[in-house]
């Protein structure tokens, strides 16, 4: 009988890293070791998952090109380095113990959505996690959230006070097991469970959720029955607490508006399924991917007419935000059996907090801070320790654009493809996020609000820490927002690092699209958005820039106009028209307000605006927008960030293609003069043409001015590139016209992906120049 020639081993060391932590990547290397019948170890380290696999030279390369091309769904690998060993002649395939590092760092993955394996397992009658609401597996469940340090192992989540009972220990050691090394796993035995208590009423205690283990249904179906009689509750979820309520209900969604202190900002909503969300919106394919994605963002949506939801949820807005369950606990609120129909068609799920308060994440934070809010809370005893609010995305030419950067996206990183020092960039003011950057990578924070009080600076500064020890970052240098109030800024100019580094803020937002579309050398820059400090002390906002991450310069922008009692003209879109009107017409501005506006308020303003006084100069493009919109009636006086801008979006009827004239001074920079753009407005006003047909020529009009500049600097500088930045991008119909114009002109366009347009994204922005600027000085 014949035998098998003799094949000599080999061993390598492989080093992996990437997101491979919390991915089930150690469970999928040790089933593909023993599959080949290979010997050797993996384990988890503070900088990635280290593999030494010993066997017959091609079994070893077939695994590593399994490895390679075959990982798991969740993982994801920036790099893979070999080293070459002699053979041990070992036998057997294990998962070590893990090795923490100080100085090295994995990249640690981001929430995951319920996947469809475990949906089944709470749905199933027979299944013995049938109504567990945290139920999960290696393929989705929490993990930012609960998070301590790494490498990721179950004693440092926020999961080690739950000792796994006999069966869950039995899954989490099966090598063919889904739960194979799951850390968060868990069932109603021995995991976390749910309470429901009145709001006022006591803390629930150990005690309370040992007597509610295994009953979580009975939980659950009085928590729903509470939303159908239209009660508020806040239901302790992934990131923190969301507020829920019947999106049907009018009166329960006016309630939350008075008790939130939320007046007109929209609220997201939370639908079962896809038919669910497809009766009461407009999906598309590219927007049905967005919602189905395992990150589960808040997506964007045009609202069907004649839909049962509450027209409270989204005050004169065509759109809404929606988004699919992500936990178990949230598909339970809709009902047990998830063959049947939902319980509800929608609920309102909006954060946890008081209007400019981070989201609430504690039992007892929710308690004394949404006490005056919540009827009812579902609290549960598991610990979060990094809050999250939900992403907030839209699609456009089938791409998902992200505007609100937070759970199932950090920290995820941006990898810049070239060596950037560690430092720390400390973003804008409004929809703050930071920035730390080490290797090749950058990793953005979440979204961590607006920069304007105490509780969100605590929050800054608890998730810097955070991602510091995460990531082992230790800055040697901080980059700023120029401009000097800003609370950011003062807390970079507070550190004690020898390096600080101010960053123009539209430049900020220019280099923020050139990284993330890995783009070096010069570019057109076009940031338009509400307020950004300029390097001559004035407010900027409708900016054209040419620039690269070194420098930029300023080649033409809005031209100034006053912006009548500062932060009042922000609050007060009505100021800005008669600004404009001011700036256009002279003292002979035609009346466009009627009775709406008291005459004293008409006096005061008409003189601060011929005075100057209190009223800087501003190029902004987001006062523009407001001018227009508070012309046309749209919104004298706005609650919220962007909403006179957003009703101008809506108002526009589509297929339009007149425009307003414009000028353009040639000067340097260039001075854009939209006066004849107000002048054509307010003659269209005075003829009775309807506020739609004016809103789409406006839009048009703006974006023909990008482009006639784009071609002027195209001609000067010889550049095509045109990067488009800044929160007045998140306007669809703008930005659909712009890069069509600009396209049929021939140049190379680009746009935001996965970090927002918006202030949310001016930290990667400020990280990238403030690294070129130390490169530069060696």
């Amino acid at each position: 009988m014949a035998t098998m020639p003799y094949l000599p081993a080999i061993r390598r060391k492989i080093f992996i890293r990437g997101v491979v932590q919390g991915v089930g990547f150690r469970p999928f290397v040790y089933n593909l070791a023993r599959s080949l019948g290979l010997s050797g170890y993996v384990l988890n380290s503070s900088s990635g998952v280290t593999i030494e696999v010993e066997g017959p030279e091609r079994e070893v390369e077939q695994f590593l090109d399994r490895v390679r091309s075959h990982p798991p769904p969740l993982a994801r690998i920036t790099d893979i380095s070999l080293e070459e060993l002699p053979a041990q002649e070992e036998g057997g395939f294990v998962i070590r113990q893990s090795v923490a590092g100080d100085q090295e760092f994995a990249l640690v993955s981001t929430d995951v959505a319920t996947c469809e394996d475990c949906r089944r397992d709470f749905s199933d009658p027979a299944n013995r996690r049938y109504g567990y609401p945290f139920t999960n597996c290696t393929n989705c469940g929490p993990r930012y959230t609960i998070v301590q340090d790494i490498p990721y192992d179950r004693p440092k989540t926020t999961m080690a006070p739950f000792e796994m009972c006999d069966p869950c220990r039995a899954e989490y050691e099966d090598p063919t097991d889904r739960r194979f090394h799951a850390q968060p796993n868990a069932c109603s035995t021995c995991g976390p469970s749910i309470v429901l208590t009145p709001s006022g009423g006591l803390l629930p205690q150990a005690a309370d959720y040992f007597a509610a283990k295994g009953d979580s249904l009975t939980t659950l179906k009085e928590v729903r029955e509470r939303l159908r009689t239209g009660a508020l509750v806040a239901v302790k979820g992934l990131g923190g607490f969301l507020l829920a309520c019947d999106a049907t209900n009018d009166a329960a969604v006016r309630l939350l508006r008075q008790r939130k202190r939320r007046s007109d900002k929209p609220f997201a909503v939370m639908a079962r399924d896809l038919a669910a969300v497809e009766s009461f919106c407009v999906v598309t394919e590219a927007d049905r991917a967005a919602l189905e994605s395992p990150r589960r963002p808040i997506v964007i949506l045009r609202r069907r007419s004649g839909s049962n939801l509450s027209r409270d949820i989204a005050p004169g807005n065509d759109s809404i935000g929606v988004m699919l369950p992500y936990t178990p606990l949230h598909f339970l609120l809709f009902g047990e059996s998830q063959e049947q129909p939902p319980e509800f068609p929608a609920l309102v799920m909006t954060s946890g907090n008081i209007s400019e308060e981070p989201i609430v994440t504690s039992n007892a934070e929710a308690r004394d801070r949404l006490g005056a809010v919540a009827d009812w809370f579902l609290f549960h005893n598991r610990d979060i320790y990094m809050r999250a609010d939900d992403s907030v995305t839209r699609t456009f030419e089938g791409r998902e654009l992200v505007l609100r950067r937070s759970r199932g996206y950090v920290p995820q990183p941006v990898d810049l493809g070239m060596p950037l020092r560690e430092l720390l960039a400390c973003g804008a003011e409004l929809k703050n996020t930071f920035c730390l950057t080490k290797d090749r990578y950058a990793v953005l924070s979440q979204h961590i609000g607006d920069f304007e009080n105490y509780e969100t600076q605590c929050f800054f500064e608890e998730t810097l820490a955070n991602l510091r020890k995460l990531l082992r970052v230790e800055p040697r240098a901080v980059a700023y927002d120029l401009h000097p109030t800003y609370l950011s800024t003062r807390f970079a100019l507070r550190l004690p690092l020898e390096r600080k580094i101010g960053v123009q803020h539209h430049h900020a937002h220019v280099a923020s699209c050139m990284a993330e579309n890995h783009l070096r050398g010069k570019v057109i820059g076009v940031a338009l958005d509400g307020t950004g400090y300029g390097t001559d002390g004035k407010i900027w906002g409708g900016e054209i820039l040419v620039a690269n991450l070194a420098g930029f310069e300023r080649r033409a922008h809005l031209r100034y106009v006053p912006l009548p009692g500062g932060d009042a003209a922000v609050r007060q879109p009505w100021r800005m028209a008669l600004s404009y009107l001011r700036d256009t017409f002279g003292d002979a501005s035609p009346a466009l307000f009627g009775k709406q506006i008291p005459q004293h308020e008409m006096t005061l303003v008409n003189t601060m605006v011929a005075r100057r006084i209190h009223a800087p100069e501003t190029s902004s493009c987001g006062r523009l927008f407001d001018a227009v919109a508070a012309m046309l009636g749209l919104g004298d006086r706005v609650s919220f960030e962007g909403q006179a801008a957003i009703a101008l979006e809506n108002a526009a009827t589509p297929g339009i293609e007149d425009r307003y004239e414009f000028l353009v001074e040639d000067a340097e920079p260039m001075r854009i003069d939209m006066r004849p753009t107000i002048e054509g407005i307010a003659r269209d006003i005075a003829r009775e043409k309807s506020g739609n047909h004016i809103s789409a020529c406006f839009h048009n009009t703006v974006a023909v001015v990008i482009t006639e500049v784009c071609l002027r600097l195209r001609r000067i500088e010889g550049l095509n590139r045109v990067c488009l930045s800044g929160g007045v991008f998140q306007n669809m119909v703008l930005l659909k016209r712009s890069v069509e114009l600009l396209r049929r002109e021939g140049f190379e366009v680009f746009l935001h992906g996965q970090v927002p347009p918006n202030d949310g994204g001016i930290s990667l922005g400020q990280a990238v120049i403030a690294n070129e600027q130390l490169r530069l000085e060696g």
